[in-house]
């Protein structure tokens, strides 16, 4: 089949607007890397781009052992782990049953879903509660309070609900329950969303800040965003005050903040690749036969 002069040319401008809007992406974090590993006079002079001038590692070992940050860190995966699986949990709980065509009242239940997205509780409201019942300063508060995003039960719903009809069917005929039938067939045919929303969930935990402002006060349970944050403020750098001047200029503040954001970036690329074979799979590859 050829292809047509004005085809070429779009495919040719819609690869160009990928590559910039890829490198709008990519760019600024390159910048950050070789800020965080560059010697420290030339990060004060301006001199480092997307390479890095020398190699210096004191800001990673600075990081690491005059700051929070390890012990933030261990809180971020804690906050992250727990949360995202509990998150998956209740939202397939959830979204599962609105999707059956025979639960009572199920038109009902979807529209008070539906309600909670235009409409909340508020955020004094919200702490009052967390408070009430003795929540704030545990991990319980900022699991709570995000436990189900809306906007992901409903894709998961409407994905359960774009099964074939007799997938479900002839495993009901050969004697699945509900259980059995969300379980053995349900889930496994949806891991491409499943990890779609895993990833969604988990990117949410990882970066939670106002939460985590909101509902602990104390600093060794706090995360690696709030450390990061306080680190970015130029406030929090008065305690290089008492470092003699050679090692300032070693250190400078811009090398701590790129280390913080390099830092806090990192995890999730490093967990993307595990499940970015999920999302190019064919759903259905195999479900139904003859």
């Amino acid at each position: 089949m050829r292809v047509s002069a004005s085809e070429k040319m779009f495919s040719v401008f819609v690869h160009t607007v990928l590559i910039i809007i890829a490198l709008t992406c990519i760019l600024p974090f390159l910048h950050l890397i070789a800020l965080s590993v560059s010697e420290g006079h030339a990060v004060d002079l301006g001199q480092v781009w997307f390479w890095p001038v020398g190699l210096d590692f004191t800001a990673y070992k600075y990081f690491f052992q005059n700051t929070p940050a390890l012990r933030a860190f261990g809180n971020s995966v804690i906050i992250t782990l727990g949360g995202t699986a509990l998150s998956m949990l209740t939202t397939v709980l959830t979204a599962y049953p609105l999707s059956r065509r025979y639960l009572y009242a199920r038109k009902p239940f979807t529209t008070a879903a539906l309600f909670t997205m235009l409409f909340s509780g508020g955020m004094i409201p919200t702490y009052l509660v967390m408070n009430s019942l003795h929540l704030t300063n545990t991990y319980w508060s900022l699991w709570f309070v995000g436990l189900i995003s809306t906007y992901n039960m409903l894709i998961m719903k409407s994905f359960f609900e774009n099964i074939p009809s007799e997938v479900t069917e002839s495993a009901q005929i050969d004697g699945c329950g509900e259980m059995q039938l969300l379980l053995r067939i349900i889930l496994p045919l949806s891991l491409p969303m499943l990890a779609t929303l895993t990833l969604f969930y988990g990117v949410g935990y990882w970066n939670m800040f106002m939460n985590v402002i909101l509902y602990i006060n104390r600093t060794e349970l706090q995360n690696l965003t709030v450390i990061v944050q306080s680190m970015l403020q130029i406030q929090s750098m008065d305690n290089m005050m008492a470092m003699d001047i050679m090692q300032q200029q070693e250190l400078v503040s811009e090398k701590l903040k790129a280390v913080g954001v390099v830092v806090m970036v990192v995890p999730m690329l490093v967990v993307y690749p595990f499940l970015q074979k999920y999302f190019v799979q064919g759903i259905m590859l195999g479900s139904i036969k003859g």
